[in-house]
């Protein structure tokens, strides 16, 4: 490490200047000697090289070029998180790894393009009952989803209209129970420093059935919240599952320098929504000492230098 390390916090080109979550790491840094600067992930006149640590912050506009993404995690010479990590969890088919080894994970039916459904057959997929979600497998926030009703004759045909929308563009889908939980409770969000718990919020429901297919990412609607024990045990449960099923790692691996677990309470337990391990939102301003201990993860990160079990299989 160089006697002044510099570090880059990456973001894409809609948010130069960082989202404001994440632009007070930069003095925060400096604090801890460490010069720190915003530099947008497919600016091709950036020279990764200069920086000893690069740091994915808000490059949210990676979902609709995501083997681009991919492909540029793996030039970067020193990534946070590692680009074994950008690959696995850029694409929500790891809920399935997840649940194959027993973890509990919100109900999901996946539809793949190369099937080729006709109407009935989607329809066939879909609950009978209860509301339900459907989204694209690669997506950031809630992007492309839709809330509908599944004893509704026209929330259902919607439904079919937006999934074959999704696989005609060569997208996966994914068809999702609607937790009621959601609306009654919130989803959880529970964040971890090196494996370390560090703070918890809770998001409003932000589906409902009158607004399908936004365009743009909806806003979160977020609030500091304090974590049950059960709840941070189950969020440790699904960074310990995630770090021995991600190809390139293994228990040996140090854990994540930042990892957020979305959960929602559900008949006693906790259902994980989905891991976010790239680009999350850290709500740092909603946790007491939150934004402290994300730079001090970083410091720490500079200092244990490269982790060996931190590869690109691609």
């Amino acid at each position: 490490m160089s006697t002044t390390p510099r570090l880059a916090l990456v973001t894409c080109a809609e948010l130069p200047d960082l989202d404001d979550e994440d632009a007070p790491l930069i003095p925060a840094l400096a604090e801890r000697g460490v010069t720190a600067e915003s530099v947008v992930w497919d600016d091709p006149a950036v020279d990764w090289s200069r920086y000893d640590l690069t740091v994915i912050r808000s490059a949210w506009d990676y979902a609709a070029r995501r083997e681009e993404f991919v492909a540029w995690a793996g030039s970067v010479p020193r990534l946070v998180n590692p680009p074994n990590v950008v690959r696995w969890n850029s694409d929500k088919h790891y809920l399935q790894a997840l649940e194959d080894h027993g973890l509990p994970v919100v109900q999901t039916t996946w539809l793949e393009p190369d099937r080729g459904y006709d109407k009935r057959a989607l329809h066939n997929r879909f609950p009978a009952r209860e509301d339900f979600v459907i989204k694209p497998a690669i997506s950031s926030g809630s992007l492309d989803a839709g809330r509908y009703t599944a004893t509704d004759a026209d929330s259902r045909r919607y439904a079919i209209e937006h999934a074959k929308r999704l696989l005609g563009e060569g997208r996966s889908v994914m068809v999702q129970r609607y937790l009621p939980e959601v609306d009654s409770h919130g989803e959880i969000a529970l964040v971890f420093f090196h494996g370390t718990y560090s703070h918890a919020t809770r998001k409003a429901a932000m589906l409902t059935t009158e607004e399908v297919e936004a365009e743009r990412p909806r806003e979160e609607v977020m609030e500091a919240y304090h974590a049950t024990p059960e709840e941070i045990a189950a969020g440790q449960q699904a960074l310990a599952f995630a770090r021995a099923r991600i190809p390139g790692r293994s228990i040996s691996s140090r854990p994540l320098a930042y990892a957020r677990v979305d959960l929602v309470p559900t008949n006693g337990k906790s259902v994980v929504m989905e891991l976010e391990l790239i680009e999350p939102s850290l709500f740092a301003s909603l946790g007491r000492g939150a934004l402290d201990r994300f730079a001090d993860s970083l410091v720490a990160e500079l200092r244990m230098g490269p982790d060996s079990n931190n590869i690109d299989l691609a």
